[in-house]
């Protein structure tokens, strides 16, 4: 037998993966999808890291392994998981970190976003990277100004157990 060789070994499995998209569902409607509608689903949800620094620490891949067994053991029992990445890059923790660094938050949280995607690739998680968010992009974050401008404008009506518009 051959000598265990990991760094060939893995380099050609997540080559693979990301070429044929492995760990992507596609579109989850029935309709459009050609999804068997018996076919049971799994939403396997990690916590975002927080892309800052030079990139992952040993905490990431301790957390990540476990939901990312989960995710390869729902798959084995046939079920279509949905296994997103995503990265919490907005707010006054990503300011601190550029003014600490002397650069522009947008430019070092797309530079931080992209080692740390790379990082994770190279672990080799299953994640569906086609639906990798972060929190700082503007199509992200419209959705939740909008929902927090609706709770705003809002007072809960207890007697028809609904929000209603401030506005009434």
């Amino acid at each position: 037998m051959a000598d265990y060789d990991p760094h060939s070994l893995e380099s050609k499995w997540q080559a693979y993966w990301k070429e044929h998209r492995t760990f992507s569902v596609g579109d989850l409607s029935i309709s459009s999808s050609g999804l068997n509608p018996n076919t049971p689903k799994a939403y396997i949800l990690d916590m975002f890291p927080y892309p800052s620094g030079a990139g992952l620490h040993i905490g990431h891949p301790v957390g990540y392994t476990g939901s990312d067994i989960l995710a390869r053991f729902r798959r084995h029992q046939g079920y279509t998981v949905l296994h997103p990445m995503g990265y919490d890059s907005f707010g006054l923790p990503s300011e601190q970190h550029a003014i600490a660094t002397g650069q522009h938050p947008e430019e070092l949280t797309t530079l931080n976003c992209d080692r740390f995607t790379k990082q994770l690739q190279n672990l080799g998680f299953s994640y569906d990277w086609d639906r990798a968010i972060k929190t700082s992009d503007a199509s992200y974050y419209k959705w939740t100004q909008w929902i927090f401008l609706k709770l705003y404008d809002s007072w809960f009506d207890h007697s028809e157990n609904r929000a209603r518009p401030i506005a009434e």
